[in-house]
C-alpha cells in the first residue's frame, strides 16, 4: 500500500468501518459463518498494513477463531492503482492471520474474477497462500451462482448494487470477463472509493 498517509491509526480504522469492508453476517449451505469482503470499497491508499493488520485482528478474527467459516470476496471494480493493496500487503496480511482461523477458514468463494485475477492467482496464490489456503479457493463468475454456496436471504443485502449492475453487463457483454472488452462505462459510472473518502471527511467536519 502507499505512503505517505494522511489519516492517522485512530482514523484509518474508523474508516475501514465507515466504509464496511469487512462484515461477518450470515451463513452458507452448510451452515458456516460468512466473512464478506468487499474489495472495490478497500481504501488501500489510505490504510497502512500495520493498521489493516490491528484492525482485521481485533475487529474480524477475534470473532472467527472457535467455529467453521466461509469467506465471500467480491472482486467485482477492483483496480490495481485505487483498491488492490498489493502482494507485499498480501503475505503479511495472510502471515498475521492466527493459525486457529486459518484452520477454521474452510471455502473462499471469489465472485467475479476476471481474467486478471485469474493469472494473478495462478501466479502468485500458491507463494502467498500456503498451507492448502490455495486449494480453498472457488471461482464465481456471477452472482446467481454464489447463491449455490451461501444462504441468498442472509447475504444478499450485504452485496452492493454495483455487483448486480455487473452481473448484468456481463451477461450483454460476456467478454468482459475474459479482458477482450474495456469496462470503461461501469468504471466511470460506479461510486469510486475517493468519493467514499470525501464522504467520510464530511461527516467528520459535520460531527
Amino acid at each position: 500500500m502507499t505512503s505517505p498517509l494522511k489519516l492517522s491509526p485512530s482514523d484509518q480504522e474508523h474508516l475501514i468501518d465507515k466504509l464496511q469492508v469487512f462484515k461477518i453476517h450470515g451463513r452458507d449451505k452448510r451452515g458456516r459463518k460468512v466473512l464478506c469482503i468487499i474489495g472495490k470499497l478497500f481504501p488501500a491508499r489510505l490504510v497502512s498494513t500495520e493498521v489493516l493488520n490491528k484492525y482485521l485482528e481485533e475487529k474480524i478474527f477475534a470473532n472467527l477463531k472457535d467455529k467453521p467459516f466461509s469467506v465471500v470476496y467480491v472482486n467485482t471494480g477492483v483496480q490495481r492503482n485505487e483498491n488492490f493493496p498489493g502482494i507485499s500487503t498480501l503475505r503479511s496480511i495472510y502471515d498475521a492471520i492466527p493459525i486457529n482461523v486459518r484452520d477454521n477458514l474452510e471455502a473462499v468463494y471469489f465472485v467475479h474474477p476476471g481474467l486478471q485475477s485469474r493469472l494473478f492467482l495462478a501466479t502468485f496464490g500458491r507463494f502467498i497462500f500456503t498451507g492448502g489456503m490455495y486449494r480453498k479457493l472457488q471461482y464465481v463468475n456471477r452472482v446467481e451462482f454464489l447463491w449455490d454456496h451461501v444462504r441468498r436471504n442472509e447475504i444478499e443485502f450485504e452485496i452492493p448494487e454495483f455487483v448486480f449492475d455487473h452481473d448484468e453487463e456481463l451477461e450483454h457483454r460476456p467478454m468482459m470477463e475474459y479482458g477482450l472488452e474495456s469496462d470503461h462505462r461501469r468504471a466511470c459510472s460506479t461510486p469510486s472509493v475517493d468519493s467514499a473518502v470525501s464522504m467520510y471527511y464530511s461527516m467528520r467536519c459535520i460531527a
